[in-house]
């Protein structure tokens, strides 16, 4: 997990906003969530999918469930994934705040 000066990033307000833009930094779980855009896939799949071993997929998949964009269930031996939508309208919304407005022009300097 991320960490902070002496916190982890999950305990400050704005931390999963930070894990969710982290997790979605890197490709390969861009494309993990591409994926599973419109349905529930087991790892499995995506292993044999995304052309990785278990253990790569396990470290992207830790990520994403950090930041909660993807939730797990257990069916047996077998664990599937799927997005965590409204986690990523939070996401979304932090993002609309910069979007609206005028910007204020400074000051000029001497």
């Amino acid at each position: 997990m991320l960490q902070g000066s002496s916190n982890l990033v999950c305990d400050r307000p704005d931390g999963i906003i930070q894990l969710g833009f982290h997790a979605l930094a890197e490709p390969l779980r861009l494309q993990v969530i591409q994926i599973l855009h419109n349905e529930e896939v087991c790892v499995c799949d995506l292993c044999a999918r995304l052309n990785l071993s278990p253990s790569k997929l396990s470290f992207h998949l830790r990520a994403l469930r950090q930041a909660n964009l993807v939730l797990s269930r257990q069916d047996g031996r077998w664990v599937y994934y799927r997005l965590n939508r409204p986690q990523f309208k939070v996401l979304i919304d932090y993002l609309e705040q910069f979007s609206a407005g005028d910007t204020v022009i400074g000051r000029v300097c001497l």
